[in-house]
């Protein structure tokens, strides 16, 4: 499978993670230290955690994850475009 496609397919897929877990801030009483929510906590709290200390909440409302899912989108936008133009150099260096 292409290395590209499947780097994009990650961070699509880790990006819709973090929407669910801010998603599900919303509803209340859920438990985050029960089963899924503590694997989705798991999984997506680490990342989220490196903005929540750089972005202060405001007007009580808690804005990093948003800002966390635009420095991943922009991330895998930049590393798509970088690994597609090295791929294909490197094709155009084989074939000629």
């Amino acid at each position: 499978m292409n290395p590209v496609l499947i780097i994009a397919n990650f961070i699509s897929l880790y990006s819709l993670l973090v929407l669910i877990r801010c998603l599900l801030t919303w509803i209340p009483n859920i438990d985050f230290s029960s089963q899924p929510f503590r694997t989705l906590s798991d999984v997506t709290d680490p990342y989220l955690n490196l903005f929540r200390g750089l972005i202060p909440p405001l007007g009580g409302m808690d804005l990093s994850p948003m800002v966390a899912i635009l420095a991943l989108n922009f991330l895998g936008k930049f590393l798509i475009s970088a690994l597609s133009t090295a791929f294909a150099s490197y094709s155009m260096y084989m074939l000629g």
